[in-house]
């Protein structure tokens, strides 16, 4: 243990400070930190948390997002349910777990942003935050449009009946629409009313103005909740935060009364455990694990760069972790009651529709149809038909009847997975409209989504504004107008998704922009903290703060399996991308139906360019440094040259002392001429004085 106060490091050893580092910073302040221009700042100038309970929502409210309502539960639902739930407990253990507490570790102890505190580690790692604000800025651009989207159906919420609740009449035909009539309600609502959707990402169409609007007031409502920092946006959390929580166990208490939810519940965790044997299965977990603790952001390391130093940081690690995935679970519970008693609505009503077929096959033919002499078969009333007699009914003699009549399998439907959009503004919509008192169910719901999205969003810019007005004083000092800037420079850019074909735009980012770019900062993070700075050095910086060290398995996890594991997920993503090249799904108006179609070249060149815009900073901060300090150390050694060569020409001499009568001082004369040689000087003439004869010569001259 080092005999050092709390706001002492010491220098990094030979053996932990390579020599490409050697030109960062060799002591680091827990309390204050340094500015852009190297003056050290005080830390009482820092915001700071009114409270732990602050902190602890703002974290959580980042952490649990609109991916643990609809991303979770269909990973869940396409990789084994109940073991792929195993997997996922498993990676978020062995790895999400520790880098969650490095990040919170790295933002507590620097007290920086992510640019910082990177760039305190050695200024050729200032890149790693760099590229990780880029990603922030992705995220937020079509993270607003979800929440646009949501504001949108929220405002369609107040009327009774819901307008995703029938089809609409064609006014020329006087007929159901052509397109809602072979879709759903719900469906022609979401592509039509709510996006106006193309065919395809080649067609961009003209701008959605209702879609517009919705996208400036999401910006203006971030932008109020955030023009004062974490002070604003700190007591909104404390509603964008509790609130979702407090929707989902209302709609998991209803959904428990739903018939279908205990089927719902039972598919959910029965366990496939042959999943495990499975690549795609352990890249899909790593994905979600790294995504849902929203690491990487520099929203974790902004979050707790504003914390007291001696905070339980590894205590809140455990603990947001814990409640992350107790969430994504909930969330799980209430999507798969809900999914449970619409298949079972559609199961009924397809028993309904071909009940309805064989007695009007009965009433024209002089016999009944096979096996509809069976006693519990009352056609008058199809309802009263039990779903597992119908398909017993159909298994013995559904050959026979005719391709019309069809097997109603309530796990066909269940297998039918729904993730994202698709989950909340089809699959709940569609749920909501069947329950009594329809808009008030789902002004709930889109309630939850707003606030489930403003919490994250918060978050997002966050992890943008505070590294930027920490490196840069000029930002600092104008905090609203920076902050200010932001949003209106994301509304501007966020214009491509309110274009008709602007939905395609968002897959294309939730699906590229952020994943490889993120993998690659934490890769870099990690290597950092573990192999650069040094695993020792950090946990003792850990025990300074925490008043006691960390268990020594942190040390090898991230040294080895948590740097491998990251290792292998971009390996893993990128052969995906190398080999299956990248498609979308687009809606087609002439079939009304979803068609799954491949990227066109252009697109392709925009997903490659968004990868490497935002992974370059990485390289070019550490080859700026480099060329930076390559010349910095000529310069140092050219002027050391100079000095040693001013020395040896001119020394001090004692005053004892006599200069040969036969040297010559040189003249102007003699300076023009270039000099072939040094002059010959002997000892007599010159020797190099110690710091003592130094000292005693002083002392003659003065006569002291």
């Amino acid at each position: 243990m080092n005999e050092l106060g709390p706001t002492e490091k010491p220098p990094l050893d030979s053996n932990e400070n390579p020599a490409w580092l050697s030109e960062g910073q060799s002591e680091t302040q827990l309390t204050t930190g340094h500015g852009p221009d190297g003056a050290e700042t005080c830390d009482a100038d820092r915001p700071a948390w009114d409270s732990k309970v602050q902190y602890v929502l703002a974290q959580v409210g980042f952490s649990v997002g609109l991916g643990n309502v609809w991303r979770f539960p269909y990973l869940c639902h396409q990789n084994g349910g109940g073991a792929f739930m195993l997997l996922y407990v498993f990676l978020l253990i062995i790895v999400g777990v520790p880098l969650f507490f490095m990040e919170l570790a790295a933002g507590q102890s620097i007290r920086q942003g992510s640019i910082g505190v990177w760039k305190h580690i050695s200024p050729k790692l200032a890149g790693i935050g760099y590229s990780s604000c880029i990603v922030c800025f992705y995220v937020a651009l079509y993270y607003n449009v979800i929440i646009a989207w949501s504001l949108f159906y929220l405002g369609n919420s107040f009327q009774y009946p819901l307008p995703w609740e029938h089809c609409p009449i064609d006014v020329t035909t006087n007929d159901t629409v052509k397109e809602c009539a072979g879709s759903s309600p719900t469906s022609y609502f979401w592509f039509r009313k709510a996006l106006n959707i193309t065919n395809s990402i080649k067609e961009s169409g003209e701008f959605n103005p209702i879609m517009t609007g919705c996208l400036l007031a999401a910006w203006a409502i971030v932008s109020l909740a955030m023009i004062k920092g974490i002070k604003s946006s700190a007591k909104v959390m404390y509603f964008s935060s509790v609130f979702p929580y407090l929707v989902l166990f209302i709609f998991l208490i209803r959904g428990l009364m739903l018939d279908g939810a205990m089927e719902g519940i039972t598919y959910m965790f029965y366990p496939k455990l042959e999943i495990w044997g499975s690549v795609q299965v352990w890249r899909q977990a790593a994905t979600q694990v790294f995504f849902a603790l929203g690491l990487g952001y520099g929203s974790v390391i902004a979050y707790s760069s504003y914390n007291p130093v001696h905070n339980n940081c590894h205590r809140d690690a455990l603990m947001v972790s814990g409640i992350n995935f107790m969430t994504s679970v909930l969330a799980s519970l209430v999507v798969f009651v809900v999914l449970g008693f619409r298949a079972k609505n559609i199961a009924l009503r397809c028993v309904a529709k071909n009940l309805g077929l064989l007695s009007l096959w009965s009433s024209y033919e002089s016999s009944q149809p096979l096996g509809l002499d069976w006693p519990w078969i009352n056609m008058t009333v199809p309802s009263s038909i039990p779903l597992a007699e119908y398909r017993e009914w159909y298994s013995l003699h559904g050959s026979t009847v005719g391709p019309n009549i069809t097997d109603c399998s309530l796990e066909e439907e269940m297998n039918k997975g729904v993730e994202g959009t698709g989950l909340a503004f089809i699959a709940f919509t569609e749920v909501m409209a069947l329950f009594p008192a329809s808009p008030f169910w789902s002004t709930l719901f889109f309630l939850m989504l707003l606030n489930l999205g403003l919490s994250t969003m918060f978050g997002t810019m966050q992890g943008i504004l505070t590294p930027l007005m920490d490196n840069f004083s000029f930002l600092g000092r104008h905090r609203t107008l920076l902050t200010v800037s932001s949003c209106a420079l994301g509304f501007i850019i966020g214009l491509l998704f309110t274009q008709r074909s602007g939905n395609y735009f968002v897959t294309m980012f939730d699906d590229y922009s952020a994943t490889l770019p993120l993998v690659i900062v934490v890769i870099f993070e990690t290597f950092s903290v573990s192999w650069v700075y040094g695993t020792d050095r950090f946990m003792g910086d850990i025990e300074v703060m925490l008043k006691w060290r960390p268990p020594v398995v942190y040390k090898y996890l991230w040294k080895y399996v948590c740097l491998l594991s990251m290792v292998g997920l971009l390996a893993a993503s990128l052969l995906r991308m190398v080999f299956k090249r990248p498609t979308y799904t687009a809606w087609n108006q002439n079939t009304a139906s979803e068609m799954t179609l491949e990227y066109p070249s252009w697109a392709l060149a925009m997903i490659i360019m968004l990868i490497i815009f935002a992974s370059l900073p990485v390289p070019i901060g550490y080859i700026y440094y480099t060329v930076k300090n390559n010349k910095a150390s000529n310069t140092r050694s050219e002027e050391q040259d100079s000095q040693e060569l001013h020395r040896e020409l001119y020394s001090k001499c004692s005053s004892t002392e006599q200069l040969d009568p036969h040297h010559r001082v040189p003249t102007e004369e003699d300076e023009a001429h270039p000099r072939t040689a040094f002059l010959p000087l002997g000892n007599e003439h010159y020797r190099l004085l110690s710091q003592q004869e130094e000292e005693e010569d002083d002392e003659q001259d003065t006569g002291v």
